[in-house]
């Protein structure tokens, strides 16, 4: 199905899968609003996809800021008249034992992984609902799999979103709404203690990996669902 003209929902867009992302899609046509905290980096990426040719509108804020996640989908619609498609892609990680986890941490990591997910997800439903359908793509991880030491609150959060995107999978399905969650292994992205390209990081799948398999499952045709995809760098073992 053609991307060019849909209207675009990104959260976590200013840097790694999520600007690769919307450079591809701006590149196939879309409409984009994106949203991120730095409003630098993303004044740098709208810049970027004008020069492309497309146009795309700009939010900074936090996900799980309630009344900013309403404005965002109110300034969208009377921008681009629609929404086609959401990628929940804000996301990130503390790693401690559990002993260690303070309710900050705890508290942060679900607003953003959990609640920014739900939050973009309920407000964006009814518009889809009154279209007549759209796209949801949940970026979750393969710990929304399994768990590791020391992954305790990061992996209940992915255990929790997926379960919220599974759930909603069938809630909305009869209204032709897709929801489809992407699990992926490790990718070389600022995520990481490392920076990204660093070269203990060469084997990882990339940003650009990541922004193909996206707008693959965005791509099927209107009759396909992708529900989930599992994706690993060859070096990883599952």
């Amino acid at each position: 199905m053609s991307i060019k003209d849909k209207t675009i929902i990104i959260t976590g867009a200013s840097k790694g899968i999520g600007k690769s992302l919307a450079l591809l899609l701006a590149k196939k046509g879309a409409n984009l609003s994106l949203i991120a905290r730095s409003e630098i980096e993303l004044l740098s990426l709208k810049a970027e996809i004008e020069v492309i040719g497309t146009k795309a509108e700009i939010f900074v804020g936090s996900v799980s800021d309630e009344e900013f996640v309403k404005s965002t989908i109110v300034t969208t619609l009377e921008v681009f008249g629609k929404i086609d498609g959401l990628i929940n892609n804000a996301g990130f990680g503390i790693f401690k034992q559990a002993s260690e986890i303070s309710t900050s941490d705890w508290d942060s990591i679900y607003d953003t992984n959990v609640k920014g997910t739900f939050l973009f997800c309920r407000e964006t439903i009814p518009h889809m609902k009154q279209a007549g359908g759209g796209h949801i793509i949940n970026v979750a991880s393969d710990v929304a799999k399994r768990v590791f030491d020391g992954g305790s609150l990061y992996c209940s959060s992915k255990y929790a979103q997926d379960a919220f995107s599974m759930a909603l999978r069938k809630e909305v399905r009869k209204d032709s709404i897709k929801v489809s969650v992407v699990y992926s292994g490790l990718v070389d992205t600022y995520f990481h203690s490392r920076e990204e390209g660093d070269p203990h990081q060469a084997d990882y799948l990339t940003s650009q990996n990541m922004a193909d398999v996206i707008t693959y499952i965005l791509e099927a045709p209107k009759h396909v669902v992708i529900d989930e995809l599992m994706i690993h760098p060859i070096s990883q073992e599952y």
